[in-house]
This record gives structure tokens, sequence and C-alpha cells, in this order.
């Protein structure tokens, strides 16, 4: 049976970076990979931190010159206009999303899209998620000229990005892309911090562990299954932070995801390595990481949602380790209740895979990005590996 599925999402944050560019008059071209293929489309835009309204004169749809993630250029034959109530121009106001109208366009399944948005007036407050791991592209309005459109033709691929155009690593106002399955397409919601996020990856790359999860998916044959990524670097399961907490993004970012059947929970180390070293401090995060994965879960089963837990991965010689190992500790009574509990529907052993074999407190050396936390492309590909496929099926 057709229906929407969402192939493409992120946690919006406030932001949070000195070097956000001015979108006042720009156009901003942004690239996103998808992961189910569709017939049509419909793009979910946000303002919900910006204190004004986001005005826009035109988004387009396209494909990226040579199909790559972070090129300025797009193919000018692929590129379809988003119309919101059937007009190319739209305002958002603050605190809100918007549901475009729903587009014909043949979506193909782990591609790169391009997302063109020609902006009117911006808030001062923009609504980012500042861990794209992708690079996008802002070109301003010179003073006293109409709004100018990014070049699509004239430069290789692999060219930079010509004079007056800003490279930045962060995604602007995209919440959501959704496609119209052929047939009874489902979502994987993964719900996570920095290393879902994929801090450590590789920029333009996409090879975060549920990008690498979508792969396998499909090359197994599952190519209804789309893998929502909705996570957020610094977040918590219990409070806010850089982002909101898991607990209260569920609505928004789980339930608000198209087609969701999944949800896997990958978070608490933020709310662990961000609480005292103390016995107490410790003991009362623990009791209340416990509690918080219990509320996901109900929330997730009153859903019709069936949700997995993924035991968290050690942390030795981040800043996070402390020099009695009491966080430690936490970790890894939280993890025996991950693994012992039988709350979660089932269980991803993350922590098993990448721990030192000699040093369960460590991760392996060559699965990490340096820190002692964040992993490398290696060591995401690690994970993905682990997920057994047989938990989305059906």
């Amino acid at each position: 049976m057709e229906g929407w599925v969402a192939t493409w999402g992120c946690a919006l944050q406030p932001p949070d970076q000195p070097d956000d560019p001015d979108l006042a008059q720009a156009t901003l071209r942004q690239t996103i990979r998808v992961t189910t293929g569709g017939s049509a489309g419909r793009l979910t835009l946000s303002n919900e931190y910006g204190a004004e309204p986001l005005e826009l004169d035109g988004v387009t749809v396209a494909r990226p010159v040579a199909g790559r993630a972070g090129v300025p250029d797009i193919q000018p034959d692929t590129a379809v206009a988003v119309t919101f109530g059937g007009s190319r121009s739209v305002t958002i106001p603050p605190g809100s999303r918007l549901v475009s109208d729903e587009f014909t366009y043949i979506v193909e399944p782990r591609t790169n899209l391009t997302v063109t948005l020609h902006i009117g007036s911006a808030p001062a407050m923009l609504t980012t998620h500042p861990g794209s791991r992708t690079t996008s592209h802002v070109l301003p309005r010179q003073e006293g000229r109409p709004p100018r459109q990014i070049p699509s033709r004239g430069r290789p691929s692999n060219a930079t990005p010509g004079a007056g155009t800003t490279a930045v690593t962060h995604w602007y106002f995209l919440a959501a892309l959704d496609v119209r399955s052929a047939g009874p397409g489902a979502a994987v919601v993964c719900l996570g911090d920095s290393l879902t996020d994929g801090r450590g990856s590789t920029t333009d790359g996409n090879d975060r562990w549920p990008d690498v999860l979508a792969d396998r998916l499909h090359a197994a044959g599952r190519t209804h299954v789309a893998v929502v990524n909705q996570a957020a670097g610094g977040s918590r399961v219990l409070r806010d932070g850089l982002g909101i907490a898991a607990v209260r993004r569920l609505d928004r970012d789980v339930a608000g995801t198209a087609g969701v059947r999944w949800l896997v929970v990958f978070a608490g180390i933020n709310d662990i390595g961000m609480a005292d070293a103390t016995v107490r401090a410790q003991q009362r995060i623990e009791d209340d990481l416990i509690a918080g994965y219990a509320k996901i879960i109900d929330w997730a089963h009153a859903h019709g949602i069936t949700v997995y837990g993924v035991t968290l991965t050690p942390f030795g010689g981040h800043e996070y380790d402390d020099p009695r190992g009491r966080r430690e500790q936490t970790r890894r009574r939280v993890n025996a209740w991950i693994r012992t509990s039988r709350q979660f529907d089932a269980v991803i052993d993350f922590d098993q895979i990448v721990r030192d074999p000699d040093d369960h407190a460590r991760v392996r050396p060559a699965l990490h990005d340096g820190d002692g936390l964040h992993l490398n492309p290696l060591g995401y590909r690690a994970l993905a590996d682990a997920v057994p496929l047989d938990l989305f099926a059906g």
C-alpha cells in the first residue's frame, strides 16, 4: 500500500555556533542523503527557534553535480520547485514548522539531493543542526542587487565555490524529507548524541553508523526501510543542553517521523559524563537514566513502536574519564540494566563491539578519533555491522 515515509530527517537545535552566517537575502544550498526512494516528495522546513518570521522567495530540490555531497553545483535539468499552498514563496512564523505541497520527483534510494532556499528575511536566531558533517553553501545578496542564485553551470564538479560564497558545515531550517513509497515503507529512527550524529566521521562522506546501516539493509534487499538519524551532538536523555533532552523530543523527532516503526536508543553517555564524579551524583544519574529509559520504552510501546536499547560505549581517556573511575562504574551498571532488564524489545551491544579486549574501559585504539570517546569511520562501520538486520523485518 502506497504511503508517506521519512527518507531523511535531523534533530534541530537552537544555534550555538559563533560562525553562523547572516542568511538574510541569501541563497542557501544544502545537501542531504536520502535512504529509501519514492515517486514524490514533501519537505518540512522549520523556524521553531526563531523569534522573527522566516521569509522564503523560493525553494527547489535537485540532484547535485555528479551526485556528490557538499558540492555547490546542481544538475539544472533535475531541479523542481517546491510550493507551499500552491505558492513558491512562503513565510514561516516564529516557533513553527511547515510541510510543503507534494511534488512529483523520482527519489532514488541512498542518493544525495540538494535543497536550495532563496531567503528573503531570516530570524536573528537560526534553527539549525550544527553537526551536519555535510558542507552547505551560502551566497549572500550583493548590496543594491536582487538575490543571486549559486551558479549551476560553468564549473567542474570538484571546483571550490565562487567568490563571495561561504561554505559551512551546518544544516539550517531543514527538518525532514518524506517520500511517497510504492510499497509498505517503514522507518527506523536512531535517537542519540554525537556518536550517532557522527562526530569523527568524514565530512561529506555519509559514513555515520546509521548511514552504513541503511546501506546494509538495502544491500540485503530491504529497500523499503528508511533510516532517519535524529541525533543531536551534546544531547542528553534527561536534561536539556545543546539540544532538547531525548525524553522531551519523542513527539517531535520520533512520532513526528513519517512511517516510523522502530526506535533505536543510543544515548546516556553525556548524562553520565556531565554529572559530578561523586558517589552520590553518579548513583542518582544511574537511577534517573534507568527511569528515563523506562519512560521512553513505555512511550514507544504506547505509540506502537518497537524500541531497541543500545549499550553505552567506553570513554577511557576522554575528559569524562575521572581518576577514580566512578563514571565508568556507572556506565557498566547502566549497561548491565540495558542487557538484563528485558525492558527493551531487543538489545544491540555496541559496548562489546568497540571496547578494547585488554581494557574494557577504553575503545580499541583503531576505532576512535583520538579523544577516547568518538569513533572514526572504521569504528562507525563496526557499530553498523553489529546491528542484526532481522530486527527490522516485516
